[in-house]
């Protein structure tokens, strides 16, 4: 095999290869071999056409573009291999010539992953944050549950005010036209919760039930929906019902009932302990991507396009997904946003940029530590997994886990000692 290899641009590299005409004849073979059964020529039974049969009646080039395949599939992979080359993408194949009996030559044109210069990624100056449980943040928890464990009453005299619930019909118009989901039946709107947009809410206060109000709001100009973006509205609202919330006594019987705890002093010291720890996991979060952005910003890298291209297209795959589980489509979305797939992809780049960047820098720097990966960390990884799905026997899954994952896992854990190794290496500031 020959093979000449030309640097188009960066991180792009394109091949010449030529197969000699011996391989290619054994692809052909090949080719005949995958396909005949489907040959029917008069006189034999299929399956059993000889080959020169099957020249005769068909012509080789029936053959000839499974015969490029193989011999391409075959010889592709060799060439990177022996270039060290790791791509991108699926290359760009242009056949230049092929013939029984000939050589094969075509060229692949291919985007590479491109070269990371590393810069400073250990001893950064990188601040960690801190974020103390105060106690209003404690009493504003306990507010919270307080309001969750209220009882809802009919209001029966009075009129509707901040913090009552109004039941509601609605129907929205713009200059006097009624708009695709601006009304609405039996609606419960709490005052003050700010659900609506604009003063809506603020507008019902002093209506008594039965009451039909005129509420005039204008859609922010940001608002998602082109026909709805800056425009005035009036929305003609039935006043059906006015529910207020009876509040329980913040005391040692209300800590009983909503927990395990006999006093409220205690329910308040076991949820100020549980609100610090989640605050200093946010804390040790926030600092690890703080040292993980300095590190990637210290790195040069010229990104292919086709990598952040790839990266948005997984992007809008998940989000797909988390939609599906809200019961909505993608199509659904674009409507209801006034958006589009190429506003969703520009608006996505950003963030695949950056996330390309970071996973291409992170991987450089752990291929440059080496770090290794213990049979014990690798089994440990591999029982955490187990327990996440809930193993009947876990030695067995364990050990299935360790047989088929093993270098994906040690790849993640090369990953976690590194990211470990840097944000342990942060100088204290």
């Amino acid at each position: 095999m020959d093979v000449k290899m030309n640097k188009i641009e960066t991180n792009v590299v394109e091949f010449e290869i030529k197969v000699e005409a011996e391989k290619f004849t054994a692809a052909i073979n090949k080719a005949y071999r995958k396909n005949l059964k489907k040959f029917n020529v008069p006189g034999f039974r299929k399956g059993k056409v000889p080959m020169y049969i099957v020249k005769q009646y068909y012509g080789v080039g029936i053959l000839l573009e499974d015969a490029v395949n193989f011999a391409i599939d075959e010889s592709y992979p060799e060439v990177l291999k022996e270039n060290n080359i790791k791509p991108v993408d699926y290359p760009e194949i242009e056949v230049k010539e092929v013939g029984e009996g000939k050589d094969l030559v075509y060229t692949a044109k291919v985007t590479t992953y491109p070269e990371v210069t590393l810069g400073e990624y250990k001893g950064l100056e990188v601040k960690k944050p801190v974020y103390e449980v105060t106690e209003e943040d404690v009493q504003k928890q306990v507010e919270a549950s307080q309001k969750k464990n209220a009882r809802v009453e009919t209001k029966e005299d009075g009129t509707v005010e901040d913090g009552n619930i109004a039941v509601i019909d609605f129907k929205g118009f713009i200059d006097g036209v009624a708009f695709e989901g601006g009304e609405g039946k039996d609606f419960s709107l709490e005052i003050g919760s700010k659900t609506f947009i604009g003063d809506f809410e603020e507008q019902l206060v002093g209506a008594k039930v039965g009451d039909k109000k005129e509420v005039k709001v204008t859609f922010p100009e940001n608002y998602g929906r082109d026909e709805l973006n800056g425009k005035e509205a009036l929305f003609e609202v039935t006043v059906k019902e006015v529910k207020v919330n009876e509040l329980p006594e913040i005391d040692d019987e209300f800590a009983k009932e909503i927990s395990e705890f006999d006093t409220i002093a205690e329910y308040k010291e076991d949820l100020k302990k549980k609100m610090q720890e989640s605050n200093d996991a946010k804390a040790e979060r926030e600092f690890e991507e703080a040292v993980i952005n300095a590190a990637v910003d210290n790195a040069t890298v010229e990104i292919p396009e086709v990598m952040v291209t790839k990266e948005v297209e997984s992007m809008i795959k998940d989000f797909e997904q988390r939609l599906k589980y809200q019961g909505l489509d993608l199509k659904q979305y674009y409507e209801y946003t006034g958006s589009s797939e190429e506003k969703m992809k520009e608006y996505m780049k950003e963030n695949a940029e950056k996330k390309v960047k970071t996973d291409l820098v992170l991987e450089k720097i752990t291929e440059t530590e080496n770090l290794e990966v213990s049979d014990e960390e690798l089994k440990a990884k591999a029982t955490e997994l187990a327990s996440m799905y809930g193993a009947k026997e876990p030695e067995k899954m364990v050990d299935m886990i360790v047989k088929a994952q093993a270098e994906m896992l040690k790849s993640q854990i090369r990953m976690e000692k590194t990211i470990k190794m840097m944000t342990e290496s942060v100088k204290a500031n």
